[in-house]
């Protein structure tokens, strides 16, 4: 699973649970991260360390979604350097290859994704981005990405919904001797063929968001996101046309509705569960 940080009653509650955690570091504790190295070092006692060995920590995912092109550009500085030092604080006891240091972007940073084979970054997004491939690459740690296909699909003019929901029965996209059925799958390959034309050529991506609402929007129904989040886990099992066979590690978006969240409506119906805790749909997570 994964949070987004490090609340202290949610990691008790994980303790012996033997479920994998990726835990973001939130955007409030960006630059006091970057800027002192003993700050990243007592983050990762208080929030790591000592919750060791009862949870299971998987990734850290520094920030989420921050890039030059949007909102939230000014903390773009601060990522690397606070990546660096969480780096070091985990080195310092030793578990800088037990638990992987990475940072979540979006596919915004995409400059074009069609067809997939031509998947390339935005021009503006290169000083920022490529210094945190190298870091990956040089810690052999993946790279998170959030691929909201609802989102995708909605500014799609006459869009499919079949392409959108796993359902089609054939190949939507051809592209040289790849076929594509699926948005899911195009968008993760033209994340690939972008790193490809970058140093993070090797570099393993990993679903840090994928999901569809249940309500609020164009095509949200709960029998569109059962469908969507259903087909998803049975289908990421099989790799991508770019990169059959290889399981894409995929985490689903979001455990509980969010009533309270701002936004466009359909930001509050992406859970599988409702703040009561009552399930929205039936699901098979297996």
């Amino acid at each position: 699973m994964r949070i987004y940080d490090p609340h202290q009653e949610t990691l008790q509650a994980l303790r012996g649970s033997n479920i994998e955690l990726v835990l973001d570091v939130p955007l409030q504790d960006l630059q006091n991260l970057a800027l002192d190295a003993s700050a990243a070092n007592n983050w990762v006692q208080t929030n790591i360390r000592g919750y060791l060995p009862d949870v299971k920590f998987r990734y850290i995912g520094v920030g989420n979604e921050v890039s030059p092109i949007n909102p939230n550009a000014h903390y773009v500085s601060f990522f690397l350097p606070a990546m660096r030092n969480v780096y070091n604080a985990l080195a310092a006891v030793g578990l800088q290859d037990q638990i992987k240091v990475s940072t979540v972007i979006e596919t915004g940073v995409l400059g074009e994704s069609y067809p997939p084979s031509q998947g390339s970054f935005k021009s503006d997004v290169h000083s920022y981005l490529d210094p945190i491939l190298a870091f990956l690459v040089n810690n052999q740690a993946p790279i998170l990405v959030n691929v909201h296909r609802y989102i995708s699909h909605i500014n799609i003019p006459n869009a499919n919904i079949q392409y959108a929901l796993f359902t089609s029965p054939s190949a939507v996209v051809s592209d040289g001797q790849l076929r594509y059925q699926n948005l899911f799958d195009a968008i993760v390959d033209a994340f690939y063929s972008a790193l490809e034309k970058t140093i993070g050529s090797g570099l393993v991506i990993v679903v840090s968001e994928t999901g569809w609402p249940s309500n609020g929007g164009p095509d949200t129904s709960v029998e569109n996101a059962r469908t969507y989040n259903q087909n998803l886990v049975q289908h990421v099992g099989r790799g991508t046309p770019k990169k059959p066979g290889q399981p894409i590690e995929t985490y689903v978006f979001a455990m509980f509705n969010e009533n309270q969240k701002g936004g466009p409506e359909y930001e509050k119906y992406w859970g599988l569960f409702y703040p009561n805790k009552q399930p929205v749909y039936p699901i098979n997570l297996v």
